[in-house]
């Protein structure tokens, strides 16, 4: 295959995802579907969409899933109590996603690497597909591209990397320079 590492999750989560509790006619969302749920929980909660932006919690949420970490894991790092609002509404986010049969953009990734992890037997059926790997642009990897390239090249071990450390420009993104040093 050649794609991008979101393109080839949709791939494969098409294929896959009810080992996860989801049909595979899922949708994704896009920044205005996410705003609008984020916006819905907001106003659940008695919140004030002036004081709590849906645009804030979804960078904020965005963030979390990049470093692989869920409303638990926020909740638990939460150090004041408008953090402990963003790992509530993250929470109840994910709930609302599952129940609207819904990924968003970096769900395609995370799904994808929890579904590796839980069913070793899926991950082996992908590791065995691509005996090699090429990665363009490897400076730009956040810790959940990471490791979904972990997971795939773990069959083979044939994997080759390109990226300069000094174009890294995804770092807001959760781009992680380690990767490729």
């Amino acid at each position: 295959w050649i794609s991008t590492f979101h393109s080839a999750c949709v791939r494969i989560l098409h294929k896959e995802i009810e080992a996860l509790g989801y049909s595979k006619d899922f949708t994704i969302y896009d920044d205005d579907d996410q705003n609008k749920l984020i916006g819905e929980i907001i106003s659940d909660r008695g919140l004030s969409p002036k004081e709590f932006s849906p645009k804030e919690f979804r960078f904020v949420i965005s963030d979390a899933k990049n470093k692989m970490e869920g409303p638990n894991k926020l909740k638990e790092l939460a150090t004041n109590h408008r953090e402990e609002l963003f790992a509530d509404v993250y929470q109840e986010y994910e709930i609302r996603m599952k129940k609207a049969n819904a990924l968003d953009f970096d769900d395609l990734l995370i799904k994808t690497v929890v579904l590796f992890h839980k069913f070793p037997e899926v991950l082996e059926k992908y590791a065995k597909r691509f005996k090699y790997i090429h990665v363009d642009e490897y400076q730009d990897t956040n810790m959940v591209q990471y490791r979904l390239i972990k997971q795939l090249s773990s069959l083979w071990n044939n994997i080759c990397v390109v990226g300069d450390d000094d174009q890294s420009i995804y770092g807001w993104r959760g781009a992680d320079i380690r990767n490729i040093l």
